[in-house]
């Protein structure tokens, strides 16, 4: 063995579901352990954690090992990946190569099968790729430079979430949601982060995958989806104010499925430019609260993406005037208010927010677009005590991935951030196409049962809604 020693966490799914096969290793040698961390029958998501055990900082790592026949790994971030056949070789990128000792980071992947990894080496050494003690907390992860640490503090943890009872669905198990601080809590008050997928625009979707209850129901019991975002069109041809009985029509289809199936639901104006129909909007949802707004599943989102506008002096008076329709009859349930740029400038509406209860703010983001400064704004909008909801995002570029491409890496680091303070989140967009932010491939029936059809970042979205 070299100098050089390693010691190499794989957690990866294997076929003892989750559990941890531990063999006895010198203390010097590298181990490896698979675990499970999400897993979808037929697949699974991994993470290797490398850990520098020397005496010494090193510069580089290297891990490498086989996969059975009948699995492959179709994507993987935080390493840069080779594959011959059934060999994968995973090597450090630019910005977590160095690592002092003790010192760890991590990578993962996404695997097709339920192979579990074997023949592994560590910069060459041979290790057990069944071996090993897993660490007790999450390894840290140095930062790429381009994503530089904010300078201001951080925000103030939110309280930790109470694991809600094991059965029943997402609102049998949740009741009424309010905003508690900065985080949502529901009838126990408990933290609450809601996780889901967003419809393609109801006037342009290819088939009505998001109005039918069969597949509404698949998505809960096989990706634990808790919340459905009905992104009602309302600008363009044949959307809301050019055939308003289909567009309500459709909003209330979703609406019912979501009460029969347990799960909540956000009934989104999927506008660009609602101060333009304001008083349209008004009635609309006026008209709703008074019919659906005793319900305990319903959440409000009264403007999707405003464009570069005023927020002090367009939107945010649109809002008081739509929250106010609202709450005319539905004193209780979350609204989710949009915010200037497309959904990303939280930071300046928390310099005047909106005054009510139970109001959240929205934040869009698009990873191959997006990074640490639009985060810089979410932390900003925290401090400032607003309550934020990532009603869309996607792992892609802002056009929601018109050139087919993933940015996993920084997928990850806006999962890892919404996962430390609380914030809820819908994935855009249960369809069929070949944008990357398209959920589904050609052939996927409407009723569901998708587990083979799966398209451009839909693995990365379901494996983190379990």
């Amino acid at each position: 063995m070299r100098a050089l020693r390693l010691v190499t966490t794989l957690a990866v799914a294997g076929l003892l579901a989750g559990a941890v096969a531990t063999v006895a290793t010198p203390a010097s040698a590298a181990t490896a352990v698979f675990s499970v961390t999400n897993n979808w029958g037929n697949g699974y998501q991994g993470q290797v954690t490398v850990t520098n055990n020397t005496s010494a900082q090193i510069t580089s790592w290297r891990v490498e090992f086989d996969l059975p026949a009948g699995s492959s790994i179709s994507q993987s971030w935080n390493a840069q990946q080779v594959t011959s056949g059934s060999h994968h070789t995973f090597s450090n990128v630019s910005w977590n190569g160095t690592l002092g000792v003790g010192a760890s980071t991590s990578f993962g992947f996404l695997v097709n099968g339920t192979g579990t990894p074997v023949n592994c080496t560590v910069n060459g050494d041979s290790v057990s790729c069944t071996g090993g003690t897993p660490p007790t907390t999450p390894p840290p992860t140095t930062p790429p430079p381009t994503t530089p640490p904010p300078t201001t503090p951080p925000p103030t943890t939110p309280p930790p979430t109470t694991p809600p009872p094991s059965t029943g669905t997402p609102v049998e198990r949740h009741g009424q949601l309010r905003v508690c601080g900065t985080t949502m809590c529901d009838r126990s008050g408990a933290r609450v982060q809601l996780r889901g997928i967003s419809s393609m625009w109801l006037n342009w979707e290819t088939a009505p995958y998001a109005e039918n209850l069969s597949a509404l129901r698949w998505m809960r019991d096989n990706w634990n989806l808790q919340v459905i975002r009905a992104a009602m069109g309302v600008e363009p041809a044949g959307a809301y104010l050019s055939d308003p009985n289909r567009a309500r029509a459709q909003v209330e289809t979703i609406i019912n499925n979501a009460v029969s199936a347990g799960v909540y639901v956000i009934v989104d104006w999927h506008a660009h430019e609602a101060q333009n129909n304001q008083s349209q909007a008004v009635a609309f949802f006026g008209d709703l609260a008074r019919r659906y707004g005793h319900l305990p599943n319903v959440i409000w989102e009264p403007y999707n993406e405003p464009l570069q506008v005023s927020w002090t002096n367009v939107i945010k008076p649109y809002h008081q005037a739509v929250v106010s329709a609202i709450r005319a009859a539905d004193p209780d349930n979350i609204v989710v208010l949009g915010t200037p740029t497309w959904s990303q400038d939280v930071d300046v509406a928390a310099a005047s927010p909106v005054t009510g209860t139970n109001l959240m703010y929205t934040l869009h983001f698009y990873s191959c677009t997006h990074g640490a400064s639009l985060r810089a704004k979410g932390d900003a909008a925290i401090r400032a005590g607003l309550a934020l909801f990532v009603t869309e995002w996607g792992a892609s570029n802002a056009d929601g991935g018109l050139d087919g491409r993933s940015c996993l890496p920084e997928a990850q680091s806006w999962i890892d951030w919404m996962r430390a303070n609380g914030i809820s989140w819908t994935a855009w967009k249960l369809d069929v196409g070949t944008d990357t932010t398209n959920l589904l491939s050609p052939g996927a029936p409407v009723t569901g049962g998708w587990t083979n059809y799966l398209h451009g970042h839909a693995p990365f979205v379901v494996a983190n809604m379990r």
